[in-house]
């Protein structure tokens, strides 16, 4: 088997195979929930071992990786809300050391991400928070489905401590959705790992919960909140305690109903088709400049893998 990262007999724009990286999957990534006849549902996020596989391909300090993490498994539980064919994608775009962070899950639960950050621009002292890290900027959610369909995209100024109290931020003003969001990721002594988890509060109308007043309905939606309120940090990272094992620990009194779990993977879509696409765009003087001794490198940003191309090879636009 060739390298795909390196040039070939195969013409660049037909070479779709996948660089080296890792197969992993996370056959229980995603446990949905919702709470029998209350206007509740859910969605548990636990990366496991995947977390690592996606967060160690860049050697970044652990405050920028914790935050990615928390991104990553954020991703993943929106995605699964939704019935959609494409990639569903959380960017953040701030002035500070982070200047772009970016997580993205398909349909099938194929997940990537990276942050870019400037480690001598990081807060010194404790691990900074989110604002702190990115700064002034915006939040937005994408749900794109291809060139075909019309590109579904929310934006909203970064406002929040954490990542999590953004989002909710995010919901509040652009959904009108009543929903609340725990993140957690950090180093463990098997690697590192991600997780989160996700309540929203669904419509009474012809929804769960639609046979109860709505002074009943708020009651089970703040009864809700203050269960997963009590969920700690070591609880939503440890591989021991199953999901449905905390679910119930949190939700067994409230008519807790598990779902289908949904799996996830290591989600990275370069190719050597995809990165000769990009190169296509460039000029004669842009590829010369980029070139190095006869050879263009060309660094997928989410799983860091250099593509080398022969840059008398490399067709100019136009």
């Amino acid at each position: 088997m060739t390298d795909p990262t390196e040039p070939s007999a195969t013409p660049d724009i037909l070479n779709h195979d996948r660089p080296p990286v890792p197969q992993i999957t996370a056959p229980r990534g995603v446990q949905p929930f919702h709470l029998e006849n209350k206007p509740v549902r859910g969605r548990l996020v636990r990366l496991g071992p995947l977390a690592d596989a996606l967060l160690t391909r860049h050697d970044n300090p652990a405050a920028v990786t914790a935050l990615l993490g928390q991104a990553l498994a954020l991703a993943a539980g929106l995605s699964t809300a939704l019935k959609f064919q494409g990639s569903f994608s959380l960017q953040a775009k701030g002035d500070g050391a982070i200047g772009m962070l970016l997580a993205d899950c398909t349909e099938a639960g194929a997940l990537r991400g990276y942050a870019r950050a400037d480690a001598a621009r990081l807060p010194e002292g404790p691990a900074p928070a989110a604002d702190a890290l990115l700064g002034k900027g915006y939040l937005a959610f994408t749900v794109d489905q291809g060139a075909e369909m019309e590109r579904y995209q929310g934006i909203v100024a970064i406002e929040g401590e954490t990542l999590a109290e953004m989002t909710g931020h995010y919901f509040a003003t652009s959904e009108q959705l009543a929903s609340r969001v725990w993140l957690a990721a950090a180093p463990t002594a098997a690697g590192w790992r991600a997780a989160a988890l996700i309540l929203e509060r669904v419509a009474g109308e012809g929804g769960t919960g639609a046979e109860m007043s709505e002074a009943a309905q708020e009651d089970a939606w703040e009864t809700a909140l203050a269960l997963a309120a009590t969920i700690t940090e070591a609880e939503l990272l440890d591989d021991a305690l199953l999901p449905e094992r905390l679910l119930h620990r949190l939700f067994h009194a409230e008519g807790l109903a598990l779902a289908r779990p949904r799996p996830l993977s290591y989600g990275c879509r370069c190719s050597r088709a995809r990165l000769a696409g990009v190169l296509s765009g460039f000029g004669t003087g842009d590829l010369d400049h980029m070139a190095e001794n006869g050879t263009i490198t060309m660094t997928c940003e989410f799983c860091n893998i250099d593509f080398h191309f022969d840059r008398a090879e490399v067709q100019a636009a136009g």
